[in-house]
């Protein structure tokens, strides 16, 4: 029997398949243990974990001066300040998990990556938020209708003052990390640290006034403002990473693709339609139909699709999955088309159409694209 029977090949093929995987993907795009070092992913995830290390370590040393200064002073207005630290550091601690667990390469079991993982943490950080106003709801309460003296109010003063310089600089730096480097989790990090910065200016300016006014009420009342600022502020969060999470339409994604799309154009590339695209962490995944002329043989085809994935992935860093299905043109498509010669054109080129975002998403029917009225753009051909 042949040593190339199906038998013999089930054994090998099986029992590798598993090993196989990531380094077939990887040899396929051409990726290298060096090449992958240097990427512009690699240094991005390395400036994520800086961020976010940076974060936990800071809110730590935070949450510490504030309960001291609830200590000192025994203010509900401080305690409210000082458990939302809490939730800094709760949150700070999952992120750092969540960003090293994103950036996990695909596998068998998770062909698409494992980047919304990053999604999932931004809403837990905006349930947290939410838990923590809730805990300063039932803390505030009896202070409200039973008020009592503050001691070493200007003690307290001066340490959560302190507080709320080095957050509001390392809030502004994680966003500001976050926006660079395409990360919800460190922008969500970075709002969610901002919003005690509110917290403490607000609780500052209050306790100013009981200092200034003796109304020992407004320790409480000042609670529970604070409390209602950050459920909104978390509310937000929630909403935002669960429309992460359901694919929800980004315009702004949309447009940038289509800008690259049709910086690029090229005769051969009659028209797009059918354009979608999603983020999962860093991770782009974008697909679409490109309408090539039907007179061209397969190999020339796949090369076109081919040139315009390239320049995608260029674009996007290296970050993108993209899946370009190639159509033949049909006789509508003539007035837009400016290959020439063409042996199959029924009509004369007429206009190129313009290559938006509302155009390039559309999936209706060949006449449904074709462009009206009078024509706006450059001759196709150009």
């Amino acid at each position: 029997m042949s040593c190339w029977s199906n038998a013999n090949l089930a054994i090998p093929l099986a029992t590798t398949q598993k090993e196989n995987y990531i380094f077939n993907v990887n040899e396929l795009r051409g990726d290298s243990p060096k090449r992958r070092m240097n990427s512009p992913a690699t240094n991005n995830l390395k400036l994520r974990l800086l961020a976010i290390s940076a974060s936990l370590a800071i809110s730590v040393g935070l949450m510490a001066v504030k309960f001291v200064a609830f200590w000192l002073t025994n203010s509900a207005a401080i305690l409210s300040d000082a458990l939302e630290s809490i939730i800094n550091v709760v949150a700070a601690a999952f992120a750092l998990w969540t960003i090293i667990f994103a950036a996990r390469s695909p596998d068998p079991c998770h062909p698409y990556g494992h980047g919304k993982m990053e999604y999932f943490s931004a809403g837990f950080e905006g349930a947290l938020i939410i838990l923590a106003a809730l805990g300063i709801f039932y803390t505030a309460w009896p202070r409200l209708f039973h008020p009592q003296p503050i001691p070493k109010l200007e003690s307290g003063l001066v340490l959560i003052s302190g507080t709320a310089v080095v957050n509001l600089i390392l809030g502004l730096a994680l966003v500001l990390v976050g926006r660079r480097t395409k990360s919800i989790v460190l922008v969500a990090d970075g709002k969610h640290i901002l919003t005690d910065v509110y917290t403490t200016i607000g609780v500052v300016v209050g306790l100013l006034a009981v200092m200034v006014i003796g109304w020992n009420w407004l320790d409480g009342a000042l609670a529970f403002l604070v409390a209602f600022n950050i459920i909104w502020i978390g509310a937000r969060l929630v909403h935002q990473s669960s429309a992460a999470l359901l694919d929800k339409s980004d315009p702004q994604l949309l447009q940038e693709i289509c800008e690259v799309i049709a910086r690029h154009r090229r005769d051969l590339w009659i028209d797009v339609h059918q354009l979608r695209a999603r983020r999962s962490g860093q991770h782009v995944f974008i697909d679409f139909h490109l309408i090539l002329p039907r007179e061209l043989n397969l190999e020339t085809s796949h090369a076109e699709v081919k040139k315009l994935e390239n320049i995608l992935s260029a674009h996007f860093g290296g970050q993108a999955d993209i899946l370009v299905h190639a159509d033949p043109c049909a006789t509508p498509e003539c007035p837009v088309c400016g290959h020439e010669p063409c042996d199959e054109r029924q009509e004369a080129p007429r206009m190129q159409r313009l290559w938006t975002s509302e155009n390039l998403t559309c999936s209706g029917s060949r006449e449904d694209r074709q462009p009206s009225g009078p024509a706006t753009n450059e001759p196709p051909g150009k």
